[in-house]
């Protein structure tokens, strides 16, 4: 009788009688021992302390049992202004907190910055970063210099849009998720360092104003952007005034109240059309919030005045919005409220179904609006080179990266017809 071989697939049966040596061989055929164990879990990452607000820095420094409840108060005070007024990313700097206090805060959080992915510079000196605040999830924030009393940035609220405006680049990108305070103040903690403007308050920052008009309507992020608004304009840290904070909707009117109420911020609403027909194709929200809606919304926003106009934004568009007769629909719209309206030329990008209007006919549309009162200057495009204008941002994730096509090889040309 032939004995089968130990262990062998034969032995086990699980070879058919036409699969089988007709001889017994001395080699066996190993079993495949599979590894079902789970890999590690990661372990989750600290709390950065940076993008808390003051009641929740307090409260996350007594959970963690860093600070006794009687301390947290000064020491509350003491990191916050560690974090936005010097910028520092180690705790080991903070000086006048004690060794044992700076090591425990090392053991349970963190200071870190997102991750820069890429930084790119205009030749009008815009800088553009794409910034991944974690897996998936990249925003774009562009800093204006000669903006507002020294230089603007264009922060982000969300990851995508919802809005679907049509000439604007990032409404073509879906929403992924709301930002948090965290990485919204993030933003403003990139550019600082970029600029090396730590301390806060030295006298010739270049960085003065914030304006939310970058990824997302901040209105569907009211949460976020005010828990972030109270920590950029506070005047220990970031101080950078609400006065110089705007916060631009397309016109979301049940909160423009809350915002006015708990921001006190500075507001911006992207017009870009005096009729519904228009406005509707323009920015789609216009069929929830028409105008009429929109308007009595801003006219009863908290804190309107002289002092605290509205800014109107309004995109030139060749032939579609541009025509003296819209210029008379403007003034008309707007009559008795306390407004100026930036004329923004158009920023194209790839695949745009707009051109922007000529320069003489934004021009002669300005001169309309001025005659009747409004101030009403033509924002200079800045940026457009690296897509860095207004209605240019758009997160990496959802296009071939800017820096793959630059190292491309150009096509070639294509042969001259004779």
């Amino acid at each position: 009788m032939r004995r089968r071989a130990p262990g062998s697939v034969w032995a086990l049966g699980l070879l058919s009688d036409m699969e089988r040596p007709s001889r017994l061989s001395r080699e066996t055929i190993p079993l495949t021992v599979l590894d079902i164990s789970r890999p590690p879990v990661k372990a989750p990452a600290p709390p950065n302390l940076s993008g808390m607000t003051r009641a929740e820095l307090a409260a996350a420094l007594v959970a963690a049992g860093v600070v006794a409840p009687g301390k947290a108060k000064m020491r509350t005070s003491q990191i916050w202004g560690w974090m936005h007024h010097h910028g520092v990313t180690d705790f080991a700097a903070m000086s006048n907190i004690d060794k044992d206090t700076r090591a425990a805060l090392g053991a349970n959080f963190t200071l870190a910055r997102p991750e820069i992915v890429e930084r790119q510079v205009s030749n009008d000196g815009t800088r553009k970063w794409l910034i991944r605040m974690a897996p998936g999830i990249e925003v774009e924030s562009v800093y204006i210099p000669d903006v507002g009393r020294a230089g603007a940035l264009c922060v982000s609220s969300q990851v995508g849009c919802t809005l679907n405006c049509t000439f604007c680049h990032t409404g073509t990108q879906a929403l992924v998720r709301n930002l948090t305070a965290a990485e919204i103040v993030a933003q403003v903690q990139v550019c600082r360092d970029d600029l090396e403007e730590w301390p806060s308050d030295k006298d010739d920052r270049r960085l003065s104003n914030i304006v939310f008009m970058g990824m997302g309507e901040p209105l569907y992020n009211l949460d976020g952007v005010a828990d972030a608004l109270d920590i950029i304009s506070d005047n220990e840290g970031l101080a950078i005034s609400r006065r110089r904070i705007t916060v631009s909707t397309s016109g979301v009117v049940p909160q423009l109240g809350p915002l006015g109420e708990r921001t006190n911020a500075m507001l911006a609403i992207s017009l870009h059309a005096t009729n519904d027909a228009l406005r509707d194709e323009l920015v789609p929200l216009n069929r929830k919030y028409n105008i009429e809606t929109l308007m009595a919304g801003i006219r009863a926003y908290p804190g309107l005045s002289n002092a605290r106009r509205v800014t109107f934004e309004y995109v030139m568009l060749k032939g579609i919005n541009d025509s003296p007769a819209e210029a008379r629909a403007l003034v008309q719209l707007l009559k008795g409220i306390p407004a100026k309206i930036n004329l923004i030329p158009f920023n194209p990008w790839p695949g745009s179904p707009y051109e922007c209007s000529s320069w003489k006919t934004i021009e002669v549309f300005a001169a309309i609006v001025n005659k009747a009162g409004f101030a009403s200057p033509i924002r200079t495009p800045r940026g457009r080179d690296i897509l860095a204008a207004c209605g240019q941002l758009k997160s990496e994730s959802e296009k071939v990266r800017a820096s793959a096509r630059r190292k491309a090889p150009e096509p070639e040309a294509a042969p001259a017809a004779e």
